[in-house]
């Protein structure tokens, strides 16, 4: 009798291993034809990538939430059917190191539910809720939840500087990106105040008819220089002059200076260089169409 139970169990266990990797083989095969790209390890999906997620649904992201040995998701291409209902059904991965999302729909609200994420190191958002109405950015305070979390991308979002106070409290965060924001001058203040910050990048607000004033100048660069942790920083799409730039020498521990698609003097960099002896200076010339963009931005008077 004891023989015949182990046996059924054996059959048992083999069925539920045969019926695990026919599940695994559907599963991947669903996803590549959902135009995924997939990255295996030791026959584990550990990174997906989808660059156009204009037609994932509910079922979709049931599906992706299935693969619970992810350690990288990408989801780009107007993510829009990424939202406060269909979030949850990706909180099984907790395995999730690196998040990049595109054009996905959320409250503020509705960003809790990146919590869920215990792993995460890395999350970047592009295009969230924009145009959403109530939307303001205050959601992406949930993320101080997500303990590892040390690198945050957040651009192209019609967020003011309400969202990025609520950025300001993600103390754990090392590295920091925005750009093309409704953010203001005073913005600045509120990134300032990320005490373990060793890396920014930082890029000019979207123009309007209620944004005339910049957000990024040289009149930004003294709140940046109470960023004392600070060892490499991007600045970009504003107009400076070599006076305003030298106040960076403020910054004890900068070890690189980026000035991108910026106006600034080219005979200004090598005294720049002198100001700012201990620091790599680059400055990347101005394309046309960067300056066409720039003027758009930032109109000269």
């Amino acid at each position: 009798m004891h023989r015949h139970f182990a046996a059924v169990i054996v059959v048992l266990q083999v069925f539920s291993i045969v019926a695990s990797a026919d599940n695994a083989v559907a599963v991947k095969d669903q996803l590549i034809a959902l135009g995924g790209k997939l990255v295996e390890k030791g026959g584990a999906i550990t990174e997906l990538t989808i660059t156009d997620c204009k037609k994932l649904g509910p079922a979709e992201f049931k599906l992706i939430g299935q693969v619970t040995t992810l350690k990288k998701l990408t989801l780009y291409g107007g993510c829009h059917g990424l939202n406060d209902e269909t979030l949850p059904s990706l909180a099984g991965l907790k395995e999730l190191e690196a998040i990049g999302t595109d054009g996905l729909k959320v409250t503020d609200d509705g960003l809790k539910h990146f919590a869920a994420f215990g792993n995460l190191k890395q999350a970047s958002f592009f295009h969230t809720s924009f145009g959403m109405p109530g939307f303001t950015g205050v959601g992406f305070g949930h993320l101080k939840a997500c303990p590892k979390l040390e690198r945050l991308t957040v651009a192209g979002i019609s967020m003011g500087d309400e969202g990025f106070a609520a950025i300001a409290t993600i103390s754990q965060i090392k590295d920091f990106s925005t750009w093309h924001t409704y953010q203001t001058e005073a913005g600045n203040a509120h990134i300032a105040k990320l005490p373990n910050l060793r890396s920014l990048k930082l890029g000019q607000r979207l123009p309007g008819k209620d944004r005339k004033a910049t957000s990024l100048s040289d009149a930004s660069l003294p709140t940046l220089v109470g960023i004392k942790t600070l060892e490499d920083l991007k600045i970009g799409e504003a107009r400076f002059t070599l006076e305003g730039v030298k106040v960076l020498k403020g910054l004890p521990s900068l070890k690189t200076l980026l000035l991108y698609e910026t106006d600034f003097p080219v005979t200004g960099l090598e005294p720049l260089k002198q100001a700012l002896p201990n620091v790599r200076v680059t400055l990347e010339p101005l394309t046309e169409p960067q300056r066409k963009k720039l003027d758009q931005y930032v109109p000269l008077h």
